[in-house]
């Protein structure tokens, strides 16, 4: 295990309970980058390479457009393993 993966253990998970937000063993995460959602992980567990490549569009009040937004995440050039930040949709 290499420092990038400790520091993914310590993690709150996107979508989690607020009393179990931590990730699990024998998930696939990726590191949320900037944006409302800094620092989350998301679970990518299961997500074909076409989907994983397409980033995700996550709902979240903490977004430019409140209750009704999403944050949209894309892969960082050189490092998929961390998603950055790209903007917020309504």
């Amino acid at each position: 295990m290499d420092d990038h993966d400790e520091q993914l253990l310590r993690g709150r998970v996107y979508g989690a309970e607020h009393d179990d937000p931590g990730p699990r063993a024998g998930r696939t995460y990726r590191e949320l980058c900037g944006g409302p959602l800094d620092g989350l992980l998301l679970d990518v567990t299961g997500w074909d390479a076409e989907q994983l490549a397409d980033g995700a569009a996550l709902s979240t009040h903490l977004s430019r457009y409140g209750d009704t937004g999403r944050s949209h995440y894309e892969p960082r050039p050189g490092d998929p393993q961390r998603w950055e930040h790209v903007g917020d949709t309504p």
